[in-house]
């Protein structure tokens, strides 16, 4: 819903990007030149080999069990040296005659450009010397390995010891960034760190076996001897005792005693250093879009005011007596709206998303076939994250999805928002589109694992919006949830604008979710903060859902009774995650095509 966990498929960060519109050029039937496709593809094949040997973890994720044993290099001479290879492949890319490709070819041409000059671009504004945010960051990332390495042999146990026995110069590294990016004036606000050592304390441990990192070794395969069980846990033990709690222990007091007194006392992404470009340059990344924050603030408050209409008219439907703002305060304190226990959660998002798994042949013709799963997030982060958010499967088809619930502080997890949560994150949200894109082996390798902020997010929030096709919503609570649910995202883009570019203050964004949305107050503080320590990332919701229904309301209107929703869809996802101007135009090739066999 916030945010879809994608670890560590990026190249410094999440590879939701794009500096400026893809220029596509005519599509007519081009004859491609078989050399130059040769050239790119090669190309394509280098960089993604590159990709892989720098960031193991990244490596791991999709498959590729040659770094198995390795973390990446994030030492700050290792971040220049891997900047520079990426100038080397954008300039051999600007070397290939576009014009000899078909239009497939044409379209990776693009993204591969696109996605080079959008981590150039990070690069240059220092990024990479702020590499964690206030609920993300290597050392939350690295307690989910468990979970997402596959344990088959004897090897692979070895081979993720190794890992923990790197962990303590891994952090060491990412210190070594965080201070030079004290030096040069780029660190997270410290209003959005308050309680952040929670997310390091539970892992300096007295005892081995209390760690996270452990859960593998607690039971080990039969097959395996007794001898090489007890040597396995053994060096289990010791790289936790001797690298995992000393990388906590030192990340921790740097923290405490250096980055925390320190962190910058504004909020804007502007008070950094080139900030107002800076700022601009995400709200092109993120919505994949030419356009400025004044504008992206103006759509947002005629959106909010469109959905407000819509939430206004609930209260009657349910006989309501009383003001709307009653009715919201109703809806915040009445225990009837919540689970009293996680288990109850829990159950009402699995109900949901079974009888969802049965509407999908209604709307869809491909369907993934790996499945996804539910897990809850985990208690050290789950006071600092989140309502929910997903973990695509792995590329290899080891690990499954994974929808994780947020079930710490019950009183803020309203019941009638799972409907349209639990549509978003797992089907016909995230994981539908996510894992289906990871089997579209038609594309190369880094579009397969791609990920626009503004597709990807903009896909799930339009998700949330089918189940009224399909039978959802139909009790007013529910609804008045799903609407809830867009006007957050419709806030998003008033409140991230006006944070990080118009000079708004926390406590004023925080006032203005408070104004226009049902969510609690402890949701709505946790959402402002995210929002302040990654600027520009909660625009691709909105921007891209927009864009989506635009595209569908064209093709309902040129196609009339020959628009089938199924087909429509295909369309849509059949690429994987693209820019939006790509998507446009794979639309309107669509239309076209259709339109042509009256």
């Amino acid at each position: 819903m916030n945010q879809v966990r994608l670890g560590n498929r990026r190249w410094h960060s999440y590879i939701v990007v794009v500096l400026c519109f893809i220029c596509v050029q005519s599509t007519r039937l081009l004859i491609a030149d078989e050399a130059t496709e040769t050239a790119l593809q090669q190309l394509l094949d280098q960089a993604w080999e590159f990709r892989l040997s720098e960031n193991p973890l990244f490596a791991s994720e999709v498959g590729d069990s040659r770094y198995h044993n390795q973390l990446p290099d994030v030492s700050e001479e290792a971040e220049v040296q891997r900047a520079e290879r990426k100038r080397i492949f954008l300039k051999r890319a600007t070397k290939i005659d576009r014009d000899k490709l078909d239009r497939g070819a044409q379209i990776h041409l693009d993204i591969f450009q696109l996605l080079l000059r959008q981590d150039l671009a990070e690069f240059q504004f220092g990024m990479h010397l702020i590499p964690i945010t206030n609920r993300w960051g290597f050392h939350i990332d690295f307690m989910d390995l468990p979970s997402r390495t596959r344990f088959s042999d004897i090897a692979s146990y070895e081979a993720y010891i190794d890992r923990l026995t790197k962990f303590r110069h891994y952090s060491d590294q990412h210190v070594e960034l965080l201070r030079r990016g004290i030096e040069t004036s780029r660190t997270l606000p410290s209003v959005v760190m308050e309680g952040y050592l929670d997310t390091i304390r539970p892992h300096v441990v007295d005892d081995p076996s209390e760690s996270r990192l452990y859960a593998p070794f607690r039971s080990l395969p039969a097959s395996f001897t007794t001898r090489e069980k007890k040597r396995l846990i053994r060096l289990a033990r010791d790289a936790i005792r001797s690298s995992v709690v000393p990388g906590y222990e030192a990340f921790g007091k740097f923290m405490t005693d250096e980055y925390l007194p320190v962190a910058r006392g504004t909020i804007a992404a502007t008070a950094l250093p080139n900030g107002r470009d800076f700022y601009r340059h995400r709200v092109r990344r993120f919505t994949t879009l030419d356009i400025i924050p004044e504008e992206v603030h103006e759509l947002g408050l005629k959106e909010v005011a469109r959905i407000r209409a819509e939430m206004r008219g609930v209260p009657s439907k349910v006989g309501f007596e009383g003001s709307y703002e009653d009715f919201v305060e109703h809806l915040r304190t009445d225990p009837k709206f919540y689970a009293s226990t996680p288990e109850q959660l829990l159950k009402e998002v699995a109900y949901t998303l079974k009888v969802m798994d049965g509407k999908l042949p209604e709307l869809f013709k491909s369907l993934p076939r790996m499945p996804y799963g539910i897990r809850r997030v985990p208690d050290y982060i789950a006071p600092r994250t989140t309502t929910a958010y997903y973990s695509p499967p792995a590329g290899d088809g080891s690990v499954a999805g994974y929808y994780y619930v947020n079930t710490y502080d019950l009183k803020s997890r309203p019941l009638y928002e799972v409907e349209a949560l639990s549509l978003h994150e797992a089907v016909p949200g995230h994981h539908l589109q996510l894992a289906l894109q990871q089997e579209l082996t038609d594309l190369p390798s880094f579009r397969r694992f791609a990920s626009f902020t503004a597709y990807v997010e903009g896909w799930a929030l339009y998700a949330e919006r089918l189940g009224l096709e399909v039978g959802f919503y139909e009790d007013p609570y529910d609804d008045f949830g799903r609407l809830s649910y867009e006007m957050w995202r419709a806030c998003r883009l008033v409140v991230d604008t006006g944070i990080h570019y118009l000079g708004w203050t926390r406590q004023q964004a925080i006032a203005y979710m408070s104004d226009n949305t049902a969510l609690s107050l402890h949701n709505i503080t946790a959402e402002v903060d995210r929002y302040i320590a990654w600027p520009g990332q909660a625009l691709g919701y909105k921007m891209g859902e927009l864009k989506i229904r635009q595209l569908r309301r064209d093709a309902e209107k040129t196609l009339g009774d020959r628009f089938d929703i199924r087909d429509f869809h295909d369309a849509v996802l059949r690429s994987g995650s693209v820019p939006l101007s790509v998507l446009d135009e794979n639309i309107q090739l669509y239309i076209a095509d259709l339109s042509r066999r009256r």
